[in-house]
């Protein structure tokens, strides 16, 4: 089971959203916890909210995506009406590309429910690494409104360390937190440093270190906008295999070359034993 937080995580959302959907009905909690009321969710429910995200994408009201799930529209169903909106934004405006691979995204998610390789989610030890990064705050989990805020992140990021006389020494290490008091996400967007740190004085940068932990990761290759197959599998894993979700999970960046389908992202997810 996951909380409310890291069931918003896992689907992408915000917490508010979820909150909104079990009040009007939409995607109730699988169970609420009787003696502190946290609502708990399971990973099956994310098929449910895929299809909410894909339908409300559509245009559809809220009222409208009950009563569509309501009538159990089926995934090859649903595929069709997805399809139909694909073309429709293919002749929009550059703005509404984004959200084109938006419900792509969510269309191969749904494509791969009862899909899940063994093989994918591997439990590792990740070491203690040292990174330099800078900060921002987005609206929620949404790629439409992480990707605004770490894009420029890092566009200002390896500028001002190379000015600062600094060398990434590894990857790039992406990571968020519920800013506090839930009104909205922080975003840090770092690289792998190391040696003297000092010179990067007063550029906003940030220097810290990160702990060691035991990890569920997950390779995902392609642009991040597409990230949502590999995190539904990452949470199904974890429920079916008896672990659950410690912390805040990380994105590094294995490849990241001008081609964005051509990245290659490890999604790391701090666990324990349930």
């Amino acid at each position: 089971m996951f909380t409310i937080g890291d069931f918003a995580r896992h689907g992408r959302v915000s917490p508010r959203m979820l909150r909104h959907y079990d009040a009007i009905g939409l995607l109730r909690p699988d169970r609420t916890d009787p003696a502190t009321g946290y609502r708990l969710y399971g990973a099956a429910q994310l098929a449910r909210l895929n299809r909410i995200i894909a339908l409300k994408d559509l245009g559809f009201t809220l009222q409208q995506v009950g009563a569509v799930l309501d009538e159990q529209v089926g995934p090859e169903e649903l595929r069709g009406m997805l399809r139909l909106r694909r073309a429709e934004l293919a002749e929009a405006a550059a703005a509404a590309t984004a959200r084109l691979a938006r419900v792509e995204a969510r269309l191969r998610s749904i494509e791969s429910e009862g899909h899940m390789p063994a093989d994918d989610v591997v439990i590792k030890t990740v070491p203690a690494v040292r990174v330099a990064e800078l900060t921002g705050t987005a609206a929620s989990y949404q790629p439409e409104d992480i990707g605004p805020v770490i894009g420029p992140l890092y566009e200002r990021l390896f500028p001002l360390l190379e000015g600062a006389g600094v060398r990434p020494s590894g990857p790039g290490i992406a990571r968020y937190e519920d800013e506090p008091g839930g009104g909205g996400i922080v975003v840090h967007a770092g690289v792998t440093v190391s040696g003297p740190v000092g010179a990067v004085g007063d550029t906003g940068v940030r220097v810290v270190e990160l702990p060691a932990f035991e990890a569920a990761a997950i390779v995902h290759r392609g642009a991040m906008d597409d990230v949502l197959p590999a995190a539904h599998t990452q949470a199904r894993w974890l429920e079916a295999n008896g672990y659950r979700s410690t912390g805040y999970a990380r994105e590094v960046n294995l490849e990241c070359p001008q081609d964005r389908e051509q990245w290659v992202t490890e999604l790391q997810e701090p666990v324990a034993k349930a």
